[in-house]
């Protein structure tokens, strides 16, 4: 009985089949790695800062450089980059209007700071008397001038504007364009893109670096 099992049992024992792949073919002795993992080792590493006083100088840097591409955009007068209150087609035609022209509120401030300076500087009495007497007789009249040019600013943009953009919400773009020429060229924000006449900013850009070539 014993000797029956045993023999039943040793036939039933599985053959061992062959390696269907060559032996001399070697293999690659390690997995196949993720699209991920490649990707994380050809990126190049990133240095951790080593203390805190590091970490927020490289903060700072970054955040002064961003501030910087934010400003020149703003100041080239990319729309993505400006404040909500210069977007869209309307402002951008107020700024141009006050812009391609001279208006008497942009003379304001120089006015009255060289009428200012004249009245410190130490003439003789009867040329002193004279400066204070134009100083006081020419700043209500440059102010008269300067409220009457920001009237007629305000309403000659508003109404080419809602003539040029029918539809177009035009809330506050007379005095919009009233404040823009009160402020001197130079302080103007965005930046001007057009002359006193009409001509783009680009244009005579291009021409002075024509020239300078030459």
């Amino acid at each position: 009985m014993f000797r029956r099992r045993t023999q039943t049992s040793a036939e039933d024992s599985p053959v061992p089949v062959e390696d269907p792949k060559p032996h001399g073919t070697p293999g690659k002795g390690r997995p196949t790695p993720k699209r991920s993992e490649a990707q994380g080792r050809r990126r190049s590493p990133v240095t951790a800062p080593a203390n805190r006083k590091e970490a927020y100088r490289l903060a700072r840097e970054r955040d002064k450089a961003l501030r910087s591409k934010q400003r020149e955009a703003m100041l080239r007068g990319d729309e993505r980059a400006l404040p909500a209150r210069d977007r869209g087609p309307v402002r951008k035609f107020a700024r141009d209007w006050v812009d391609s022209r001279r208006l008497p509120g942009q003379y304001f401030l120089p006015v009255v700071f060289v009428i200012m300076l004249l009245s410190m500087v130490p003439f003789p009495i009867p040329v002193r008397s004279a400066v204070m007497l134009l100083y006081t007789l020419s700043l209500p009249v440059v102010m008269v001038l300067v409220l009457a040019s920001s009237f007629y600013v305000a309403g000659r943009v508003k109404k080419e504007a809602a003539a040029k953009f029918p539809g177009e919400d035009l809330k506050g773009v007379g005095f919009y364009a009233a404040m823009r020429s009160s402020q001197m060229r130079r302080l103007r924000f965005p930046k001007p893109t057009v002359l006193p006449g009409g001509l783009p900013v680009a244009l005579k850009n291009t021409a002075n670096t024509a020239g300078a070539k030459k």
